[in-house]
């Protein structure tokens, strides 16, 4: 039988985020699961596993403003990020692929995303907290980001206040955590305001909560109370920038060329009448100067081998007598050791002795020790 993988396509989505405002979307499994066949209804206990793949149309990753997480093929997947100003008014198609990791079916749509303007952007204040108990997906979750932007609202007392970007801590150069004690990734999140920080958040550049950071210990903030409950803050990580004091720096960029090389007239090439080149000279010196220098190295090393060696006769001279002596005397014991060595006879041992007479067969008595001669035994 033939296995047909089919593929279907949606109509397109527009979303119509802000930029500098955190853009947040969510592809939900149940939406694409009608999609595949046999085509269940809202509702069914299937629960086939189920990936995304996203990218620019016509490119093959996503802008580079635009992220994406899916934990695990049972859960939802989830675009996110922060728009930026140049894109306003442009149009940008994401294409976004399903694939029924059972079935090897695929489903695809377009979301169309709409950058508008913000009524006022960037914020000018703008603080950056560090999360130690959330992801980066479970932060990205509307009821939890709004939790978070209330107690940060009261904290500071706004009138305007906007989520711009959510980041994982993997990004910034985190690790990946144990998995015990339901440890988490971490996760930055950059709020903005239109009001000056609060005396609260500006608590943690005293004098005393910066020497606590510099110790590895927790600063302490009036306020942390009012996040405990949900969320544990690192408040020696806060980022508070005010970006009306921030300095711009410009990069000069060249200004591109038309693409077309300059004219530098007719090409003229080479005559055909080259002049010949003697290479003999070349070669006697790339040959010569590395025999002449072996050769001298040669009798360098013959001479110090062969004609300075100093002979027997000079090095007796250079010995005193009583040395030699000694050494004489100890050459004549050795000789004379050897001598008697040899000449003394030996007994074969036990074990090679036969135990069958090898004419007529008889079985040969073994001897008795007190008959063996032992002092015929080698020292």
């Amino acid at each position: 039988s033939l296995v047909t993988i089919l593929s279907r396509s949606h109509a397109d989505r527009n979303v119509y985020p802000s930029a500098g405002v955190l853009f947040v979307h969510v592809l939900e499994r149940e939406y694409f699961k009608g999609e595949f066949p046999p085509y269940p209804k809202a509702g069914d206990p299937s629960n086939d596993p189920i990936t995304f793949n996203t990218n620019l149309k016509g490119y093959p990753d996503r802008p580079g403003w635009l992220r994406y997480i899916q934990r695990t093929p049972h859960s939802d997947g989830v675009l996110y990020g922060s728009p930026t100003a140049e894109h306003i008014g442009k149009p940008t198609v994401i294409e976004i692929t399903a694939y029924n990791r059972r079935t090897f079916e695929t489903a695809r749509h377009n979301l169309v995303i709409n950058i508008k303007a913000a009524e006022e952007f960037p914020l000018p204040y703008q603080a950056e907290f560090y999360i130690k108990n959330m992801n980066v997906e479970e932060m990205l979750a509307s009821e939890v980001l709004g939790d978070f932007l209330g107690a940060v609202k009261n904290v500071w007392q706004p009138e305007r206040l906007n989520a711009i970007n959510i980041t994982s801590a993997l990004d910034r150069g985190g690790r990946v955590p144990l998995p015990i004690n339901n440890l988490k990734e971490g996760v930055y999140v950059m709020v903005g305001a239109d009001v000056p920080f609060s005396s609260c958040l500006r608590e943690v550049e005293s004098p005393h909560n910066q020497l606590r950071c510099s110790q590895e210990m927790e600063p302490v903030i009036s306020c942390d109370k009012k996040f405990r409950a949900q969320f544990h803050i690192d408040w020696c990580k806060i980022s508070l920038v005010d970006i009306n004091k921030v300095v711009p720096v410009y990069v000069t960029r060249p200004e591109p060329g038309t693409g077309i090389l300059p004219e530098f007239g007719e090409y003229k090439p080479p005559s055909e009448s080259l002049k010949s080149r003697d290479y003999f000279s070349d070669f006697l010196v790339t040959l010569a100067v590395p025999s002449a220098v072996a050769l001298v190295l040669f009798f360098i090393l013959g001479y110090t081998m062969c004609c300075r060696r100093e002979g027997v006769e000079k090095r007796n001279m250079q010995t005193p007598d009583i040395q030699l002596v000694h050494h004489s005397s100890i050459q004549k014991s050795t000789k004379e050791l050897r001598s008697m060595s040899k000449n003394r006879e030996i007994s074969w041992p036990l074990s090679t002795l036969p135990v069958f007479n090898p004419v007529s067969g008889e079985v040969v008595p073994p001897i008795h020790p007190d008959n063996y001669e032992t002092t015929s035994m080698p020292l």
